[in-house]
């Protein structure tokens, strides 16, 4: 849901501040932004570790006098009083969910800037070229920020206002405007280099080097080498880029809160399945049909995944399938939330800003910081889309016959709102499965558990409860504390995981909420213990049933944990690169991709698959039919994310913003290429396209299937050592831990790869997975 380069020092903070939610729904299943769920009690010594080493509050009377010097003596100790009052400013363990609100932005945001300004021109007069005297001030710096604009980023998020909407948008040029103060730091800058080029050098660890290297490089692309009159330019471009992706996301959000389809009559809604039309009556209930039930209605129908996705694939109603669809990806094209001047005025800013920095075209300055090139990207795409595509011509061969055969009038005449529809019907004689009736198998408690059992055994950590410990943002919320072998805390995570489209981005992700860090001890022994966010989007409990999920929303939890997994099981000391954080953007999929083949795993599906009624496991013959049908529809499924991967490369390389093409033109054109039916004339996809327009996938999407080539890898060494082998199984999770999760980002990513895998990857896992290895030898 993927999560910008994770952390460099110098665009560190902007880079850090404006992280993309890790998610795994494509754009149709937006936001892959992803979809995800979330998960005490002997707390030791350890839980020092958690305190914000450097008091957020605490603010000297000085500077809080300074803040409001403007003010009349009365007004100025009021709100010098209200400040220390402010739960953003407090030294907080866990940030305080439960009371911000958007009244403490404005004075809470701009009081910490104050602070942050004077430490940064402390820094710059003090700096020299040495750890103590210039990353650890800096990495306390960028946290205190990165901390304090994380948590209302994140109510943004989840529990949206138009009162924290208009706050934030207030105080977020203040903020940028620091974030670039500090990326172009000259004195820092300077430093950096003094330290690459000083005899202490080789002395560094590598994570060390790796900091300064990407703080070099990161600063150039910041630019800090830029003229006065360039860099002011360059400034005010990131402002607005920062001011438009805000303005992209929030329009998303309106629009797809905006449909309404309120349906009275049971035969239009005929072929849904019982937990939709609970969950539609749910939706009627709370906007004031009180007399709503699943059997009678009314029921109201949204652009919500959890009620979207039940449509398509199950509604008889072809008409009503093709008003959703049409809404669905049209979403933020038409007045007032239309997005697509917003596009054309970021594809601009960020071409503009790629030749101020002397590149050709923005994907250049995205590749810049990647794993990839641009020309190493479009050879792995074009090499998987001649791998799917006549597999995808196939696929809709065999839908249309399907189709035929069981007597539809549309056969001759399939559309988008007819694909998915039919898809789960041939699905369903091919393979006698009905997702629908799988549900019963997989409510939440026992996925999350079936999860934790595995996680255990792979890397000998313990998931428990640890609710009550920490401020939560919502009574659904779930707070976890994970221990090592030994049953110390070794890191934290919230899990909000259910769908709130009133206040709740679509989608689901993983964040960051503080990092792993020595610097940031509280002790000065016990490095600051990982926190992380995971989110996802389904379907609630609905009566008294827990949630029942589809097997592709427990394919999402299993992605989002391999997120945090990252996150929270690294040994990275330096916080400039624990965790997710200094991964090259195209690797940081690796662990969470990795982490949905187990879904497939059959002592791990038949840990998670227990009847919530009956508490009877899946039968085997359905366990059966589910690993037959992995390959269902592969090439649709690879071609349908090489479309958005060749769709954000085109729009960041050749095209010309203003010219000859629309990006619906681009779209259109790479479609041909990438889609066996082309998409509508109308189709406004783009608008609501958040992974690279509001998030930081920008000339990056082609890292889902970059970092897919990596994660399939990976999971062969399991199946190379025997999945039946516990004992091997075992050590090839305790050597992934010690390498891909423990590393972070203090050594390269295929480095990393190399030294778990003993060797460079190759694509051939993937393809065998998906099916598609005839298809390539034949290409």
């Amino acid at each position: 849901m993927f999560m910008a380069s994770r952390v460099s020092l110098s665009r560190s903070i902007h880079v850090i501040l404006k992280r993309p939610y890790f998610s795994h729904i494509a754009p149709n299943k937006f936001p892959k932004s992803h979809f995800c769920p979330l998960w005490s009690s002997s707390f030791s010594f350890c839980l020092q570790s958690l305190h914000i080493s450097t008091p957020l509050s605490v603010l000297p009377s000085h500077l809080l006098a300074y803040c409001y010097s403007s003010l009349s003596p009365p007004t100025m100790a009021a709100s010098v009083e209200n400040l220390h009052a402010n739960p953003l400013l407090q030294d907080f363990e866990f940030p305080p969910f439960d009371v911000v609100d958007a009244k403490h932005v404005r004075p809470g945001i701009r009081a910490l800037l104050k602070k942050l300004e004077t430490d940064l021109e402390e820094l710059e007069r003090t700096v020299e070229p040495s750890w103590p005297r210039l990353v650890e001030p800096l990495e306390k710096i960028i946290d205190q920020l990165t901390v304090v604009w994380g948590v209302i980023n994140h109510l943004k998020a989840v529990k949206d206002t138009p009162d924290l909407r208009a706050a934030i948008e207030e105080v977020q040029p203040e903020k940028v405007k620091f974030q670039l103060r500090l990326g172009q730091s000259k004195p820092i800058y300077n430093a950096f280099k003094a330290i690459q080029d000083s005899s202490q050098w080789q002395s560094l660890s590598n994570a060390q080097k790796r900091i300064v290297e990407s703080q070099i490089k990161e600063a150039v692309l910041n630019g800090v080498a830029l003229e006065d009159d360039k860099r002011e330019e360059f400034n005010k471009i990131e402002q607005e880029l920062e001011k438009l992706s805000q303005k992209f996301g929030e329009n998303v959000l309106d629009a797809t809160k905006k449909f309404e389809k309120l349906i009275t009559d049971k035969k239009e809604i005929e072929g849904l399945p019982a937990t939709a039309l609970a969950l539609a009556a749910q939706t009627a209930t709370s906007k004031g049909h009180k007399e709503a039930t699943s059997e009678n209605g009314p029921w109201i129908i949204t652009l919500d995944a959890p009620s979207f996705m039940p449509v398509m694939q199950h509604a008889k109603n072809r008409d009503l399938r093709e008003e959703v669809y049409r809404a669905y990806v049209t979403r933020a094209s038409t007045g007032d939330l239309d997005n697509t001047p917003i596009i054309d005025q970021i594809l601009k800013l960020r071409q503009e800003k790629a030749r101020l920095l002397n590149y050709s075209n923005y994907a250049e300055v995205s590749m810049a910081t990647k794993m990839a090139s641009v020309q190493k990207a479009e050879e792995l795409l074009e090499k998987l889309r001649a791998a799917s595509w006549d597999a995808a011509v196939q696929d809709m061969e065999d839908l249309e016959i399907f189709a035929k055969n069981q007597g539809a009038i549309e056969a001759n005449d399939l559309n988008h709102w007819d694909i998915n529809f039919w898809a789960e019907r041939l699905r369903e004689s091919r393979y006698d499965i009905n997702e629908e009736e799988l549900r019963p198998y997989f409510s939440l408690p026992k996925v999350m558990d079936g999860l934790f059992n595995l996680a255990k055994m792979l890397f000998g950590i313990h998931v428990g409860p640890a609710d009550g410990l920490a401020p939560v943002w919502n009574n659904d919320i779930r707070f976890y504390c994970v221990k090592d072998s030994s049953g110390c805390p070794i890191a934290y995570f919230y899990f909000d995981p259910y769908s709130r489209p009133s206040e709740k981005r679509g989608g689901a992700w993983m964040d960051e909420v503080v990092s792993r860090s020595r610097v940031l001890s509280r002790n000065g022994t016990v490095p600051r213990l990982p926190i992380a966010h995971m989110v996802c989007n389904q379907t609630p409990p609905v009566g008294d049933k827990p949630s029942l999920m589809t097997f592709r929303e427990v394919e999402t939890v299993f992605h989002e944990f391999g997120h945090a997994l990252q996150h929270m099981l690294t040994k990275q000391d330096e916080g400039l690169v624990a965790g997710i954080r200094g991964i090259e953007w195209d690797a940081v999929e690796l662990p969470s991709q990795f982490m949905e083949n187990w879904c497939y795993h059959r002592e791990t599906l038949m840990g998670i698959a227990k009847h919530y009624v009956t508490g009877e496991t899946l039968p085997e013959d359905i366990y059966l039919k589910l690993l037959a049908a992995r390959t269902f529809r592969a090439g649709s499924l690879s071609l349908r994310q090489l479309r958005f991967a060749c769709v954000d490369l085109e729009l960041h390389t050749r095209y010309i913003p203003g010219g000859s093409e629309t990006i619906f033109d681009v779209d259109q054109r790479v479609s041909k290429r990438t889609q066996v039916i082309a998409p509508l004339p109308e189709d406004r996809f783009l608008c609501s396209f958040s992974h690279i327009f509001a998030g930081g996938y920008a000339a990056g999407y082609y890292s889902y299937k970059w970092a897919e080539v990596l994660s399939a890898d990976a999971f062969s060494a399991f199946e190379d050592a025997g999945l039946d082998d516990s004992k091997a199984v075992k050590e090839t999770g305790h050597r992934f831990r010690e390498t891909v999760l423990a590393l972070g980002g203090g050594k390269a990513p295929l480095e990393v790869f190399v030294e778990f895998r003993g060797r460079e990857p190759s694509p051939e896992a993937l393809l065998r997975h998906n099916g598609l290895l005839p298809v390539i030898a034949s290409a």
